[in-house]
């Protein structure tokens, strides 16, 4: 059987968010089957828990933000995806997020941070078969026009793929790759998209900073690029960092769903928004997707059984 997985023992990161700036407090702990992953908001006089699924998520504005109920004016938890990619990438599906702040410090800007806290607390294999929403025909979403156009599309496959390409008005972001097709069959994860860090454009980021946000950010936790180049000395990680950062924000994006998926991710220009859209659309058509388990694992796809083992 191919089973659920959570964490051995629990782990603690400290950092910084990279929108408000604030020191914030993590405690990874392990959850029991069919939790799923759930964030608890510990600095509030009643702490609140938040389970990670579609509708909790209530803002997707450079970041994917969830609060109870999806409610926007509710206490919440912004920039999780790193910590669900990295989640997604290690196969683990229950686990309890206690923070103590309304953000997931971002580190060094990639899930590889993230990716080391949950090996060091040790992954365990449990005692339920693991579910799979699998997508069972094409659904797509889009948005504006010509050069505005940004779409994302789910397609049935058995397995997980996601391919995503980007487009910016950039020199230095367009010669790197444009285009990048990972398989999370492959057990690459952690040494092909994990490193992949956030990245921004000098002529942005002091509007952001007028209106409250990267108030954290630095060259220490993102790449940071203005008219022509990369500014960080140390340069890229990946010569294609940029559209892998997009297929790890994609990966934990779609670990929003609550489930691993099998399908045919496919992505241009697309971002948190169009992903939870795309999500949304999903789970609208019932007749588009459905849950499925492995109980023998060789009818698993390939590579899954032994992607990223339990130790």
């Amino acid at each position: 059987m191919l089973q659920q997985r959570t964490l051995k023992s629990l782990t603690r990161a400290v950092g910084v968010g990279i929108h408000s700036g604030q020191r914030v407090e993590l405690t990874l702990r392990p959850a029991a089957p069919d939790t799923g992953i759930v964030f608890r908001r510990v600095d509030l006089n009643t702490p609140v828990d938040i389970p990670v699924r579609t509708d909790t998520v209530c803002d997707t504005r450079m970041a994917t933000t969830i609060s109870p109920n999806g409610d926007p004016g509710g206490p919440k938890v912004q920039t999780i995806e790193h910590l669900l990619s990295a989640c997604a990438g290690l196969g683990l599906d229950n686990l309890y997020v206690d923070i103590n702040a309304d953000e997931v410090p971002i580190l060094d800007g990639s899930a590889a941070s993230f990716v080391y806290l949950l090996q060091s607390a040790g992954i365990e294999l449990q005692k339920a078969a693991k579910k799979f929403l699998r997508v069972k025909k094409t659904v797509e979403v889009r948005q504006g026009e010509g050069k505005r156009l940004m779409w994302a599309r789910l397609a049935p496959h058995h397995g997980y793929t996601l391919s995503f390409e980007i487009e910016f008005d950039n020199p230095a972001v367009s010669a790197t790759g444009q285009q990048y097709v990972f398989d999370m069959g492959s057990g690459q994860y952690k040494r092909e998209i994990a490193r992949a860090r956030t990245f921004g454009m000098t002529s942005d980021i002091e509007l952001m900073r007028s209106r409250g946000l990267t108030l954290g950010g630095s060259m220490d936790n993102a790449i940071v690029v203005d008219d022509y180049r990369v500014l960080n000395a140390d340069g890229l990680r990946y010569d294609d960092e940029f559209v892998k950062h997009k297929i790890l924000d994609a990966i934990g994006d779609m670990q929003v769903v609550g489930h691993p998926l099998l399908a045919a991710y496919t992505s241009f220009k697309g971002g948190h928004a169009l992903n939870n859209k795309l999500l949304r659309a999903l789970l609208a058509d019932e007749t588009a997707y459905d849950y499925v388990t492995f109980e023998d694992e060789t009818k698993a796809p390939q590579g899954f059984a032994k992607l990223a083992p339990a130790w």
